[in-house]
């Protein structure tokens, strides 16, 4: 079974019909199978996204509760390696939400990314200048 990482830009486009990339997102989303894993700072840069009303916040979380995807938790050491990661890519630049799912990979062995960042996940490597896979396709 194949496993992908969620970006926010795609998490927002899931949840947001106005937005311009849902129909691909939820076409994606509706042929993929496998499991989805995200990270806590990309639920919350979503949140934000959303907007402050109750019902597009509740509906992202619902998405988490009912196994959308996996919500991977952060330590101290993927903080550490998530900061080395954003002065890295600096010049990008890398938010920390983008940085938090790089380590999600390194730590995963997962290179599939559900991203509409193509310009940040098509330039970050992970250990070993492995890339990244950017789905979906364009």
């Amino acid at each position: 079974m194949r496993n992908i990482l969620l970006d926010t830009g795609v998490f927002v486009a899931l949840l947001d019909r106005s937005e311009k990339n849902h129909e691909r997102c939820v076409s994606f989303l509706k042929e993929f199978r496998g499991h989805i894993l995200t990270t806590e700072p990309v639920l919350t840069e979503t949140i934000y996204l959303l907007g402050p009303a109750f019902r597009r916040q509740g509906t992202c979380i619902e998405f988490i509760l009912q196994g959308g995807a996996a919500l991977v938790p952060q330590s101290t050491e993927s903080l550490s390696r998530a900061l080395s990661l954003m002065k890295k890519y600096q010049d990008i630049p890398m938010d920390f939400a983008d940085a938090t799912l790089v380590v999600l990979a390194e730590d995963t062995g997962i290179n599939d990314v559900l991203t509409l960042d193509n310009r940040g996940f098509r330039a970050y490597r992970m250990h070993g200048g492995k890339t990244f896979s950017v789905l979906p396709s364009l």
